[in-house]
Parts: C-alpha cells; sequence; structure tokens
C-alpha cells in the first residue's frame, strides 16, 4: 500500500511538473517576442519608460528560461534559481536607474502615441502570462519568484500607460523619467523579497534533510 501511494505521488509531481514546464514555455516565448517590441518602441520614441519596460521582458526571459532548467531538480536547486533571478532583477534595476538618469540630461520629451500604443500591446502580453502562471504561484519558490515577476510586469505595464498619458498632456519627459525610476525601485525591492526567500530556503536545505522527490 506505501509503495503505492509513493508511485502515485510520484506521478502526481510528474504531471505538475509537466503542466509547470508548458506554462514557463509559452511565458518564455511571449516575454521574449515583446522585449523586441518594447526594446524597439523604446529606442524609436526615446521612452526611458519604455526600456525599462523591455528590460524587464529580457530579465524575465532569463528567469524563466533557468526556470525550466531547474524545475525536475531538487528543491535545493530551485531555491538557487530564485537567487539567480533576484540577482537578475537587481541588476536591471540599477541599468534602469543609468538609463533613466542619461535620458534627463538629454532632455527630450518621449513620443506618446508610439508609448501608449507599444504599451497597450505589453499590458494584454503580461496579462496573459499572469492569467497562465496564478495557478502554479504557490506550487514551490522557484514558480513563486516567477510569478512575483509576473505581477511586477502588469505594474510596470500600468505605469507605463499612465506615463503616456501624462506626457502627451504636459509635453515633458518627467512622467516618463519618473516611471522609469519607479520601475527600478519595483524592481529592486521583489528583488530583496526574492533574495531573502531563497536564502532562507538554501539555508534550511543545508540545515537538514528536505525530503523532495522532484
Amino acid at each position: 500500500m506505501s509503495d503505492q501511494c509513493c508511485e502515485t505521488k510520484t506521478e502526481e509531481l510528474a504531471a505538475i511538473r509537466l503542466r509547470q514546464g508548458r506554462v514557463l514555455v509559452v511565458v518564455l516565448a511571449v516575454n521574449l517576442v515583446m522585449f523586441c517590441v518594447e526594446f524597439t518602441g523604446g529606442i524609436l520614441s526615446h521612452s526611458t519608460a519604455l526600456l525599462a519596460d523591455s528590460l524587464d521582458m529580457l530579465g524575465d526571459s532569463f528567469v524563466y528560461g533557468f526556470s525550466l532548467l531547474v524545475l525536475h531538480r531538487s528543491l535545493t536547486w530551485r531555491a538557487r534559481a530564485a537567487l539567480f533571478k533576484g540577482i537578475i532583477m537587481a541588476a536591471f534595476a540599477v541599468g534602469i536607474l543609468v538609463e533613466a538618469g542619461m535620458r534627463l540630461s538629454h532632455g527630450v520629451p518621449p513620443m506618446a502615441p508610439v508609448m501608449l500604443a507599444v504599451g497597450m500591446l505589453a499590458l494584454a502580453a503580461n496579462t496573459y502570462c499572469f492569467m497562465l502562471l496564478w495557478s502554479h504561484r504557490s506550487d514551490d519558490i522557484n514558480l513563486r519568484s516567477t510569478w512575483l515577476c509576473s505581477r511586477n510586469d502588469l505594474i510596470a505595464n500600468a505605469a507605463v500607460l499612465v506615463a503616456a498619458g501624462l506626457v502627451a498632456w504636459s509635453d515633458s519627459l518627467w512622467p516618463d523619467a519618473i516611471v522609469g525610476f519607479a520601475i527600478a525601485i519595483l524592481f529592486l525591492r521583489t528583488a530583496a523579497l526574492v533574495l531573502r526567500e531563497s536564502l532562507v530556503e538554501i539555508n534550511r536545505a543545508r540545515n537538514g534533510p528536505i525530503e523532495d522527490i522532484a
């Protein structure tokens, strides 16, 4: 009876991992496409907010790809993956702050119509990814950190749309720069959360045995 229960549990875990893998492949593809779209839009429109959001998409692509690599590994490996994601998010946040400062020094207002169009497309794409990841947000620390990335994307997309409206209304670069800085701060805050949780899991694994069939 015990062997049958263990076999059933193993099959259930394998099915969960299969569903997780399919979701991660889809969101990885969406983020890669949207990185290209937003980065191009940010360059053409001179928008710090769009460039920040595009770098977020690229960072998430690395995150999802690494999540796929450790999907069938142990809890310790998945915690290490979350640690890696936190480092990526922090690095991109610093890059966004530098980019925002450079844009301010140039003093060129971004093109609001391009910001609005690309921002709406990104919001639609990230809403789709968020819905796919919602049911897996509590599976483990690996999927939780991935879901947090998706949640941040929606917040950043909404902020880009607000910035586009304010730029169109004021003909000023400040709303775009402020949103770029805000996205960077959001990345830093989430990075700190992910790093803290992953370090807790890694230390827990080192200090005692963890039963993990995956």
